[in-house]
């Protein structure tokens, strides 16, 4: 399963997202949903903690002003990487 994270996780129950994720699934962090992945910051703990992949979009992360801010432990992806994931996992969850 994909999991694509476009909301801020301040609103949205990230603690419930990560309790459907299994071991082989894949968390998309994008738009607003890149600040889950903030260097030092409680939800990254939680991503971290959590048996899946992490990606974050690289221009979500320039936009906001992000890079240099991001943990180094979230595979940062450009849209091409996108379509290879979204082809990997047949499934996908929108958050």
């Amino acid at each position: 399963m994909l999991y694509t994270l476009s909301h801020s996780p301040n609103q949205c129950d990230l603690p419930a997202l990560l309790r459907l994720a299994a071991e082989g699934d894949a968390l998309l962090l994008l738009q607003d949903g890149v600040l889950a992945g903030l260097a030092g910051s409680a939800h990254l703990e939680l991503l971290l903690a959590a048996p899946i992949s992490l990606y974050a979009l690289q221009d979500d992360l320039e936009a906001r002003g992000l890079v240099g801010h991001f943990s180094h432990k979230i595979t940062v992806i450009g849209y091409n990487h996108f379509v290879e994931l979204t082809e990997q996992h047949r499934s996908q969850m929108a958050w």
